[in-house]
């Protein structure tokens, strides 16, 4: 489902406005402030078909299970991403349960399900998922690159299942790009220019961080064709790069754009392995995006969490929080 979800905007108070000359005036209409968008992050779902991985990883049960913790804490996103590595490599059967999945998400929150395919998908047997159709003419193995309005934003979604994206893709993304979201007035679906009016820029979603992990293994496994695809995006209107891949988030501004790097639900890195060996523990976690006029923030969230040690909550006579035993 594409989606325009227009939002109400809140005001800023009169008192709040001031004049170019520094005056600050109760007097005036007072002028919209665009809504904060908040988009639910997810990542390497890793879904299987028979086994769980490892034994114990249901991918599209964490999946599940993000989304009711989200529900749970009162999250309202305005849109889903999933970046990549939606099934273990080998798990081609199981993308008809993930696209059930994909559906569910999408009719519980009425929002966007936007996903892209990560280096463990397969190009063919996804085309069953929502919004990877191969566009007209196109082979059952080409890329297919899209892109989506959400609100006021562009969302540009980029195959790098290959591990990079290619001269063809890059072409596109590079006159996608040339037509600013604030004035493309166009359906996008691998061929032609953004979806409607989006003034407050671009996100692209891809697999793979246009930079290497800081772990010494996967120093060498991001966006191999990185340095083209910054090329592109420099300058642009751009505002932030979602990707997943190395099961660790990572924050990192690339050519002024901020780049998040989402954890994984299937299991996180284990930072501290050995040289020459990665490692996994069995941890899920997704993260919460924030895109406002000001700026990008990316916070990780475990889907599971210990007991907590205490809890505040507000005291009857005080507006001050005071501890309660939990």
């Amino acid at each position: 489902m594409t989606a325009d979800l227009a939002h109400p905007a809140d005001l800023a108070h009169p008192a709040d406005l001031v004049l170019p000359a520094g005056r600050v005036t109760p007097d005036g209409p007072r002028p919209s402030v665009p809504r904060r968008t908040t988009v639910l992050h997810l990542s390497d779902v890793h879904a299987t078909a028979v086994a769980s991985l490892y034994g114990v990883v249901d991918g599209i049960t964490r999946m599940r299970a993000a989304s009711d913790y989200a529900r749970a804490a009162g999250l309202e996103p305005d849109a889903i991403v999933i970046s990549g590595d939606l099934i273990e490599r080998g798990n081609a059967a199981a993308y008809p349960a993930l696209r059930d999945a994909l559906l569910e998400l999408e009719d519980s929150w009425g929002v966007p399900v936007l996903s892209v395919l990560g280096n463990h998908d397969e190009r063919a047997a996804a085309r069953i998922l929502p919004g990877h159709r191969a566009s007209v003419g196109a082979h059952a193995e080409d890329a297919s690159p899209r892109a989506v309005r959400v609100g006021a934003w562009r969302f540009v979604l980029l195959d790098s299942s290959t591990g990079s994206l290619g001269a063809e893709q890059l072409a596109w993304l590079d006159a996608e790009l040339r037509l600013p979201a604030s004035t493309s007035t166009s359906t996008s679906t691998g061929t032609g220019s953004s979806s409607s009016l989006a003034p407050s820029g671009t996100v692209v979603v891809m697999h793979h961080p246009p930079l290497g992990s800081p772990l010494p293994m996967l120093a060498r496994a991001g966006l191999r064709d990185a340095a083209d695809f910054l090329d592109i995006v420099e300058g642009t209107d751009v505002r932030a790069i979602l990707c997943g891949h190395f099961h660790h988030p990572l924050s990192a501004t690339m050519r002024g754009v901020h780049v998040s790097a989402g954890p994984a639900l299937a299991y996180h890195q284990v930072m501290d392995a050995e040289p020459g060996t990665v490692s996994g523990f069995d941890r899920s976690m997704f993260s919460l995006v924030h895109l406002g006029a000001d700026g990008v923030s990316a916070s990780s969230v475990g889907v599971e969490h210990p007991a907590p040690l205490f809890t505040l909550t507000p005291a009857p006579t005080t507006s001050q929080p005071s501890p309660v035993s939990s």
